[in-house]
């Protein structure tokens, strides 16, 4: 029998001088310990999860000494997953949760691209080009007058994309306002600028109001209008410090979009009246990929003369992948080219747009994908699909009674154009122990996850006061919302109407029952009260 071959003799000779060698530095006792450690992952690896050692290690406590195979951490992960709210019947969130295979490996290629370094994937930053561009014209944007591409950007959400279009807008309306009145950089630097807009607005909004020192001026729309501003009101809060007025396509409370069409006449007559040059942005954070395919919207978009920019979540109704967004400009002059850096470090030459600078292609993959996927047929399938499934569930929420009076007062725009939302609250005129948060912790036990929320808000404008999303309705007012994203299928909505049902019976008995205990002392006590005084007459 032959010897071993040289080069594991060779193996064996580097180990054990290696352990030598530590013996002198650290120890005998230590080496032994340490080369323990190792025996029992090796032991590990060959073993299932459960069978393991780092089946007893109790959550996440710091990065280990020494990794563990794959399967196993894999495993870990899995289990800390499980704690979460199941993603399909969480209504509460506008998000995708579904994909397919094909979509996931794509996803997965562009994890390995950094968009940022255009010099080295060039074909990957002309499809995310390709992207922007289809969305520009899917919003009507008009051609850039040197031709070539659209200007715009795919960011992390559409908080980014917010955040990058105000300050866009910030900083136009300050060269304006500086050649107004003829300040110097130094000093038009310390006029802060104000931006109308909804209460309704979605957090990003509160992040540009306190990340780059904007002053909200806050339009109060009112519960009886659906919660969609009235256009006119906007005329007693532009001034010449406004670097803008945004409309929601679709507000994330209830789905009603404001009135842009209207918008855009108001803020024209403003402009031409008082010399000023203020644009709108459109957030359709949940809008942008709905209203396009919806029939009845008055135009909302780049159609609009004032509309500068508009914003989108590909990541929503856009079907991409979480952490996709989309943002668009009329043009580059005076509004893209603010916000542009170019760098030249990376090997090359590349304007970047957006806040943060390394990302992944993800986001652009995916959104490409669904594009070819869908195309605008499947996108108004999909949609039309949406609203259908949210008027069946709407019409039976309608049709819940208690004591001949509607169970619930509907909150969302109804019929009128708006996104597939159910918005609703249990009505006020029936004077019930239980609300809009005893169905949101009641549902819960059936795994749906459905949210309910005061219509109140932090009023930048007042210190961070709490004040009323509406106008009609007081701080504590409140209501709970369904969004019917695609995966909320006609059968998955079927089963969340059989469960509201329950749950309101539940609801309604429990009252009954605290009503009749509540009667029974009642009527107990005044017994015990007129047998005391009987005694003491006696």
């Amino acid at each position: 029998m032959s010897g071993s071959p040289p080069h594991k003799k060779r193996h064996r000779e580097s180990i054990r001088e290696s352990v030598e060698e530590s013996v002198k530095n650290v120890g005998r006792d230590v080496v032994i310990a340490q080369l323990q450690l190792e025996l029992d992952h090796l032991k590990d690896e060959q073993e299932t999860y459960y069978s393991s050692s780092e089946c007893a290690i109790d959550g996440f406590k710091g990065i280990p000494d020494h990794g563990f195979p794959a399967g196993h951490v894999k495993e870990r992960i899995i289990q800390n997953h499980e704690l979460d709210n199941r993603p399909r019947l969480n209504t509460s969130s506008y998000v995708n949760v579904v994909s397919e295979p094909e979509e996931r490996e794509v996803a997965l290629m562009g994890l390995e691209v950094n968009l940022a370094d255009a010099s080295v994937y060039p074909a990957s930053v002309e499809l995310h080009d390709k992207v922007v561009n289809m969305i520009a014209e899917l919003w009507n944007c008009p051609p850039p007058a040197q031709g070539g591409n659209f200007s715009g950007s795919g960011t992390v959400g559409s908080t980014e994309a917010c955040l990058l279009a105000g300050l866009a807008h910030k900083f136009r309306w300050r060269q304006w306002y500086q050649t107004k009145h003829g300040l110097t950089h130094e000093q038009v630097m310390g006029v802060v600028p104000n931006i109308v807009i909804s209460t309704c607005y979605q957090a990003a909004w509160e992040k540009l109001f306190r990340y780059f020192d904007v002053i909200p001026k806050f339009v109060v729309p009112t519960l009886a209008n659906k919660m969609a501003i009235d256009a006119n009101m906007i005329r007693d809060f532009v001034d010449d410090k406004t670097m803008a007025v945004v409309g929601i396509l679709g507000n994330h409370y209830n789905g009603a979009y404001d009135p842009i069409w209207d918008m855009d006449k108001v803020v024209s007559e403003i402009n031409a009246e008082k010399g000023y040059q203020v644009g709108i942005h459109v957030d359709g954070a949940s809008g942008g990929f709905i209203a396009p395919f919806q029939d009845n919207v008055p135009a909302f978009d780049f159609r609009l003369t004032n509309v500068l920019s508009m914003s989108a979540s590909g990541h929503k109704f856009g079907e991409s992948c979480c952490g996709t967004g989309w943002l668009v400009f009329r043009h580059r002059e005076q509004l893209a080219e603010h916000i542009s850096v170019s760098v030249t470090y990376l090997g090359g030459v590349s304007d970047s747009m957006t806040l943060n600078f390394s990302r992944p292609a993800t986001g652009p993959y995916v959104q490409a994908y669904k594009f070819l996927r869908l195309g605008k047929s499947g996108y108004r399938r999909k949609v039309q699909r949406q609203l259908d499934v949210t008027k069946t569930f709407r019409n039976q929420m309608r049709e819940m009674t208690v004591h001949g009076k509607p169970l619930f007062q509907i909150c969302d725009a109804d019929e009128n154009p708006c996104l597939p939302v159910f918005a609703a609250r249990i009505n006020p005129e029936l004077n019930v122990s239980y609300d809009d948060f005893s169905i949101q912790h009641a549902i819960g036990e059936f795994h749906w996850y459905v949210g309910a929320y005061y219509l109140s808000f932090e009023d930048f404008s007042k210190g961070g006061k709490l004040g009323p999303l509406c106008s009609d309705e007081s701080v504590k007012s409140s209501m709970f919302r369904v969004v019917f994203k695609s995966n909320l299928t006609h059968s998955l909505a079927h089963d969340l109407i059989n469960r509201m049902k329950e749950v309101m019976a539940h609801l309604h008995k429990e009252q009954v029952l605290r009503t009749v205990r509540a009667t029974l002392m009642e009527v107990y006590g005044e017994v015990r009260k007129a047998h005391s005084n009987d005694h003491k007459a006696c």
